[in-house]
């Protein structure tokens, strides 16, 4: 198929990288921050730059303090994370402002994303033309291209990542965030590990550029339907679903889809790459978007609008929400700010005392990490410990069982060598019978043969008289 021209595009100024992380960071927290958003070893507050007064959101990363510990995110991961936010520089892309580091954190000052959740947006709504769909995921596809253009693969497209800047606006703009397992794919590497939500992933290796449009497709599905097309009752079912391509397009749930959208989902979700998609040709999958607008112009007829309810995209969104964590997702930081303003004045009050605390919650962090390593050293030693006392118990049976083996040779030898003397007895017994029968025939021939030598004698003597 001939790839149709890129759109034509605001001119993107060239990406300036931020400088190192300084220590002291000119920022202040925002009063409507709380709670903020976080995940397992980062956590994100609003704040507002001291100079100029602007508004930034601020990612904190927990540092891992020994290599050896499980908690925190190493150096390597974090650089990756900056070194890709530091390239990358597109209006539907979440930009990095600055970087700051102390003793337990790196803290990425970013673009405020305060839209909150593109799904969400489009819940709030009554219907959905499929045009209004295909505007936000034309949007999509720009940033995903943008990133493949870079060999930069996200690995983490779900709808929680996918924001809106602002949605009180006619044309609300995407945003796409969290690159914590974005990876640059470089030439003759392979990556072997799945990342990523099991819904949203793809389930083949070695993983690359194809993995992102695989998300696309999962989440077309889901705005299209507001039904998951993998998703089971554990993971291992969700897996065994998508390793196997088993979806369908559910009458009830595509009833007002076009055959053009399904076959763009049908031409993502492949699980070979070599016959998918693949890494993003923009144009080829702006083609599909656009290829029903071309036929009804080309037939004189304006544009089909078929309506998709979005009720069930509501359900999906509760639901999705209610099966995370507290925090999970990047919220809209506005949605606390009514109610934190009420208690700033109250926070104030706090302030001093919280500083005279924060030395000692350092410490403590510093001890419970160190307990931490400690409890994670001994239980390693401990099944060390037990992996040589199963050994010890292993030889110490082999070697009872080898004595008690030879106890039974000792009692076998020890009945073999008393039916040996018995036999030894009985032939010594009648060695001895024999020996005195030889005697007593001995004696018995020994007194024949004297007596044969004395009649000798005497028929020598009487032939003597006789003569």
């Amino acid at each position: 198929m001939r790839e149709a021209a890129p759109e034509a595009r605001p001119r993107e100024r060239a990406p300036s990288p931020p400088p190192p992380p300084r220590e002291r960071a000119p920022f202040l927290p925002f009063p409507g921050a709380l709670p903020p958003l976080s995940g397992q070893f980062a956590i994100v507050r609003k704040c507002r730059e001291k100079k100029t007064g602007l508004e930034y959101a601020a990612k904190f990363i927990k540092k891992r303090r020994l290599s050896s510990s499980r908690r925190g995110v190493s150096r390597e991961e974090i650089e990756r994370e900056v070194n890709i936010l530091r390239e990358i520089q597109h209006p539907n892309i979440i930009t990095l402002h600055d970087i700051f580091e102390n003793k337990t954190d790196v803290v990425l000052i970013l673009e405020l994303v305060s839209g909150g959740e593109l799904f969400d947006f489009l819940a709030e709504k009554e219907s959905l033309t499929e045009e209004e769909a295909t505007q936000f995921l034309k949007q999509i596809l720009d940033g995903v291209y943008y990133l493949h253009s870079k060999r930069i693969a996200h690995f983490d497209l779900k709808p929680e990542n996918i924001m809106l800047l602002d949605k009180n606006v006619p044309s609300p703009r995407i945003k796409l965030i969290d690159f914590g397992i974005a990876h640059k794919i470089e030439a003759g590497s392979e990556f072997k590990n799945i990342f990523g939500t099991p819904e949203f992933v793809v389930n083949y290796e070695p993983l690359g550029l194809e993995a992102d449009m695989w998300s696309i497709g999962v989440i077309t599905y889901i705005l299209l339907s507001g039904a998951s097309p993998f998703l089971g009752e554990t993971k291992q079912e969700t897996l065994t679903n998508i390793s196997a391509v088993n979806y369908d397009f559910d009458e009830e749930y595509f009833s007002n889809t076009s055959e053009l959208a399904k076959d763009f989902i049908r031409r993502l979700l492949v699980k070979d790459p070599k016959y998918g998609t693949g890494a993003l040709g923009r144009a080829d999958c702006h083609l599909v978007i656009k290829r029903r607008n071309v036929r009804n112009e080309d037939n004189g007829k304006r544009p089909e609008r078929r309506r998709l309810k979005t009720t069930r995209l509501k359900e999906y969104t509760i639901k999705s929400h209610s099966s995370m964590p507290p925090n999970n997702t990047y919220i809209n930081f506005e949605r606390f700010s009514k109610v934190m303003e009420e208690v700033t004045v109250a926070e104030e009050s706090l302030r001093a005392l919280q500083q005279s605390k924060k030395s000692f919650q350092e410490d403590i962090e510093a001890l419970r990490s160190i307990y931490e390593d400690k409890e994670l050293w001994y239980k390693e030693e401990n099944e060390a410990i037990s992996q040589d006392l199963r050994q010890i118990r292993q030889e110490m049976q082999k070697t009872e069982a080898l004595k008690r083996q030879t106890q039974e040779e000792a009692k076998s030898t020890s009945l073999a060598a008393n039916g040996l003397k018995r036999r030894y007895r009985k032939l010594e017994n009648r060695y001895e019978a024999l020996a005195k029968q030889v005697a007593s025939e001995m004696k018995f021939v020994q007194e024949l043969v004297r007596s044969v030598e004395l009649e000798k004698m005497q028929s020598g003597a009487g032939d003597c008289g006789i003569r």
